[in-house]
């Protein structure tokens, strides 16, 4: 039931939004830390051919996560966890009643999550994802107080595991790359395990002797906070200068040329050529002094991003022009980005004739 109705909250946050740009694209790194509280877990004594079933309870405890990802640049994100999650046994119930146990179990491995960035429009970015993995799990010696003692002698064994994940980042802006993050991961061990005991005074058939202390499926409330490290982030582009006035309009005797360009891209088509070629034949025959040639982008992804997408879209029909025959000195070029939209859309779409160079001949 708990897997359903986390399933449901994350697919219910997902669906309603479409693939925008997110705060981290390519390789980063992250740390988080916190606390852990396992749900009771079902388990068995057994010892001389008697079975004492019952409900191991634990104490909430630490954990700490640490990763290394990538991100998509459409909102998805690839990550690949370590983790380590310390619990405290507290006591066993079963239907005669309640005995205090102490001892300590420690879960590690590794989980392989893939995330979705959420965006909002607001200066905090939502994330769902989930993964699968490996788990060991460790014990130390566990004992019974009023009825003996136990003792564990098996210390380590293995299952396969799920999680499923839910949590904020704030990007720091001070620090291009670095947000802070809160996450919340519900964690599923899929196999049950047990060790080997030795009983001391009578548990739970009032003799001396050994027997196997089983545990059954194992899950884990995992509440974390932490920093995420974005690599390789580029610097912010310098402010424009405040005194420049906005660049004017082209004279009406203008002439314009519109070269279109594919997502993300700023390689010249066959018919982008063509366009350039006959730009570059006009500026030969009338009396042009001054070719401008200025690079815009969509509103899908970040304003820094875009605003070199367009410069370089500037430069690659710029060289082209070049080839053509039009003197270098002749050229000047500008980058705006995702500024001047030839159609006014919101951020993150993906609009074709935004994705533009225009060569204009004065």
């Amino acid at each position: 039931m708990k897997l359903r109705l986390a399933l449901a909250a994350a697919t219910c946050l997902a669906l309603p939004l479409a693939a925008h740009a997110q705060p981290v694209t390519g390789p980063y790194v992250s740390l988080e830390g916190g606390t852990a509280i396992e749900n009771p877990v079902n388990g068995t004594f057994s010892a001389d051919g008697v079975s004492l079933p019952g409900k191991f309870m634990y104490r909430p405890s630490y954990a700490g996560i640490g990763g290394v990802g990538y991100g998509l640049g459409d909102g998805f994100r690839v990550e690949v966890d370590g983790d380590y999650i310390h619990t405290t046994l507290d006591k066993f119930d079963d239907e005669g009643g309640q005995v205090k146990v102490t001892g300590h179990e420690n879960k590690y491995g590794p989980m392989v999550n893939v995330l979705y960035d959420i965006p909002v429009g607001l200066p905090v970015f939502p994330y769902v994802g989930g993964g699968v993995g490996y788990q060991w799990v460790s014990t130390t010696a566990y004992s019974g107080s009023g009825v003996g003692g136990l003792v564990a002698t098996s210390g380590v064994e293995g299952s396969f595991a799920y999680d499923l994940i839910a949590g904020l980042s704030f990007p720091v802006v001070a620090v291009p790359g670095l947000s802070l993050t809160a996450e919340y991961r519900f964690l599923m061990l899929t196999e049950s395990y047990k060790y080997g005991f030795s009983v001391l005074g009578g548990i739970p058939t009032g003799t001396d002797g050994a027997g196997t202390l089983k545990f059954g499926q194992e899950s884990d409330h995992i509440f974390t906070a932490g920093l995420r490290y974005a690599l390789f982030t580029p610097a912010p582009p310098p402010p424009a200068p405040t005194a420049q006035p906005p660049v004017p309009p082209p004279p009406p005797e203008a002439k314009t040329y519109l070269v279109f360009f594919d997502w993300d891209k700023y390689n010249l088509t066959p018919r982008a050529t063509e366009i350039i070629a006959e730009a570059a034949s006009d500026s030969h025959t009338a009396a042009t002094t001054t070719i401008s040639v200025s690079g815009y982008t969509d509103t899908s992804g970040t304003p820094q991003y875009n605003q070199g997408l367009s410069l370089r879209r500037a430069k690659s029909v710029a060289a082209q022009l070049v080839v053509d025959g039009v003197p270098e000195s002749e050229i000047e070029i500008h980058a705006y980005g995702e500024t001047h939209l030839l159609v006014p859309t919101g951020p993150g779409v993906r609009e074709p004739q935004n994705r533009r160079v225009e060569i204009v001949l004065q």
